[in-house]
């Protein structure tokens, strides 16, 4: 990762070859204690309906142990999906899905971006949290991590902010098929 601070920053990105379709992620595995609190209350949920005496009565008991188990789901689903974020970048779109399973998931095609760039420092503090986040003055953001991202600002002037690894290479791979394909020299008619 680069800092705007190191030497070897540039703004404008060296002409590096550009892949056909860029892939890049981020992860955090801080996530992964989260979803095991959310596993320990599903599993209280169950320990209670399966070892209660069943002596304070049904309904206290039924719905402890459907707090417990949705409490748990609740949690473990939320960290599992943000865990981790996969940016793919090809001809047509800028995809991004969350986790393992690949949800939430959002394609941007390419016709809706008018610009990219790099963000060197984002922070899930300045978004309200990990995860898939909306603040008014800020644009739609998924924040997996502390760290650089990319800014994909759309033809209504709003924006898509991502963490994730190598950003500074997602950018040029959005620059790039942003660009207008050059048009024929007269050798080429």
């Amino acid at each position: 990762m680069r800092h705007p601070h190191d030497s070897t920053h540039t703004t404008a990105f060296p002409a590096e070859p550009v892949p056909a379709v860029w892939t890049g992620r981020a992860t955090n595995r801080l996530q992964w204690l989260l979803a095991i609190a959310g596993a320990a209350c599903i599993g209280l949920g169950v320990t209670l309906a399966v070892h209660s005496t069943w002596t304070s009565g049904f309904a206290p008991l039924l719905m402890s142990v459907v707090g417990c188990v949705a409490a748990g789901l609740l949690v473990l689903y939320g960290t599992l999906a943000f865990v981790h974020v996969a940016v793919t970048v090809d001809s047509d779109a800028v995809e991004v899905r969350c986790g393992h399973m690949g949800l939430p998931r959002r394609r941007i095609p390419l016709s809706h971006v008018v610009g990219a760039e790099f963000a060197p420092k984002v922070n899930p503090r300045h978004w309200g949290g990990w995860g898939y986040r909306w603040r008014p003055e800020m644009g739609t953001a998924v924040v997996v991590r502390r760290g650089e991202g990319i800014i994909v600002t759309l033809g209504d002037g709003r924006t898509f902010t991502v963490t994730v690894d190598d950003a500074e290479a997602a950018v040029r791979a959005i620059r790039d098929r942003l660009r207008p394909a050059p048009l024929p020299g007269p050798a080429e008619i």
